[in-house]
């Protein structure tokens, strides 16, 4: 852990959310309460920064510093808006390509599906704010830089986001081991938005159900499934194969 990664202690955090610094996640002490605590969790709410009540120890593990039982977490970039992203994608006349991250947990992952997506255009990242890997400094160093490069959207609720995406006209592929048909029958020469699930229980039912198109990557071995960075290498490739084959830009 870099102590350059985080900001210790309530004053701090509230002047750093005020100033405009992108933070990733603040740790606040379960039991911390009062009037500053009160006014440093309506700014988290007011600039959707996650907040996680933890016990002392938690935060002692951070810091051996007076962190007044606060810790944030800096995020290594900006997050964006897909609200934001989506318009300006089509105002560009860009062929929309976005990658989104249901409940993606591990950092390497993280980085290498980054790494790929960068290098296949992809426009934006979507991942949720809760429940997944963020843009810290591991993260950022795991994908080779290719997250200082490409939007990544953090979004409150990942299923209207989905919904977002299909209503603005984007195809929505769900990559999942449970789909018979293969991948390669979907046709990415569209917009398209594909979907990616959790290393441990995949896509959750809620977004698989919003999915216009459910593929799967033919399986041959013993073991059920592809490491998912793997899996988003193949999906990805695929679009770059489509569109390259009916003269589209990929980019």
């Amino acid at each position: 852990m870099d102590a350059n990664d985080y900001i210790f202690g309530i004053h701090s955090a509230i002047e750093a959310i005020e100033s405009g610094r992108t933070i990733d996640k603040l740790f606040i002490k379960k039991d911390l309460n009062g009037e500053l605590a009160a006014r440093l969790c309506k700014l988290a709410r007011e600039h959707e920064i996650p907040v996680q009540r933890v016990p002392v120890e938690r935060l002692n593990k951070f810091t051996r510093k007076n962190h007044q039982g606060v810790v944030a977490q800096i995020a290594a970039v900006a997050y964006h808006k897909l609200s934001q992203i989506v318009p300006t994608l089509f105002e560009d006349g860009v062929l929309p390509f976005i990658l989104v991250l249901d409940g993606l947990t591990d950092v390497r992952n993280f980085g290498a599906i980054a790494r790929t997506a960068e290098c296949c255009g992809v426009n934006a990242i979507v991942i949720p704010s809760r429940g997944s890997v963020s843009v810290g400094a591991d993260a950022v160093k795991t994908s080779a830089g290719a997250l200082l490069h490409i939007p990544v959207c953090r979004e409150n609720n990942l299923l209207q986001a989905v919904k977002y995406l299909r209503e603005s006209g984007y195809q929505i592929v769900c990559a999942t081991e449970k789909s018979s048909e293969n991948y390669t029958l979907a046709d990415y020469t569209t917009p398209v938005a594909i979907v990616m699930g959790a290393e441990d229980v995949g896509i959750s039912p809620e977004i698989l159900r919003e999915a216009d198109t459910r593929s799967a990557i033919p399986m041959f071995g013993h073991i059920g499934s592809l490491n998912v960075s793997v899996a988003a290498g193949v999906m990805m490739y695929e679009v770059v194969r489509q569109r390259l084959e009916g003269n589209l830009e990929v980019i």
